[in-house]
């Protein structure tokens, strides 16, 4: 049984890696990064599905003072496809692996895995197969024989993702991705309009 680290949102991507991790026999812990982000709801979605599933979730926080981002709404999936999108957030996913793999060194973590995907995306340069290729090699030299870094849904689309999601006994409403939630009298919901919502409907419509 391997030890893995999963890089865990609550969205559906990284909750798919969780139950894929977990359907191997793997022995796995959900490692989530706040980072003042302002879907933080995501974090409460994550704790839940931990739970729920009676794994051990370990949250890093990180004190950023991050750039703002422009979000961009109502987009079709393929303007989505187009190019890099505005809400881009330089070196974000490079800061969020290198946590990873430092918080799996030092648990004796044999993996580290990552829900990124470079299918039906908004052109996250830090999101691409080179990148992830190119951390792998980086890794090797800041941590030799450390954890190896997965990305098992790198060339998924987001129906493929969201037919793997419903085998493995997620449903629609079991994750959070919007990065512009409304407040409504029921609580927060998402928006429905920004590329994350779009994508989430374009997962789960097919």
């Amino acid at each position: 049984m391997k030890k893995v680290v999963v890089l865990h949102s609550g969205g559906l991507d990284s909750t798919v890696c969780l139950l894929l991790a977990i359907s191997r026999g793997h022995s796995v812990i959900s490692l989530g990064i706040d980072y003042n982000q302002t879907h933080r709801i995501e974090l409460d979605y994550a704790a839940a599905q931990c739970t729920k599933l009676g794994i051990e979730r370990r949250v890093i926080r990180v004190s950023w003072d991050k750039p703002q981002r422009v979000i961009p709404t109502n987009r079709s999936i393929a303007e989505i496809r187009k190019g890099v999108s505005t809400a881009f957030l330089p070196g974000r996913n490079g800061v969020f692996l290198m946590l990873a793999s430092a918080e799996a060194a030092g648990l004796g973590a044999d993996e580290i895995w990552t829900g990124i995907n470079s299918v039906d995306f908004s052109g996250y340069p830090d999101c691409t197969p080179q990148f992830i290729e190119s951390f792998r090699k980086m890794l090797s030299f800041a941590i030799p024989k450390g954890p190896k870094l997965l990305a098992p849904l790198q060339t998924k689309s987001k129906p493929q993702i969201g037919r793997l999601a419903k085998r493995l006994g997620l449903s629609n409403e079991d994750t959070w991705s919007c990065y512009r939630p409304r407040i409504t009298n029921t609580g927060l919901s998402p928006c429905g309009a920004c590329d994350a919502c779009k994508l989430h409907q374009f997962a789960w419509q097919r």
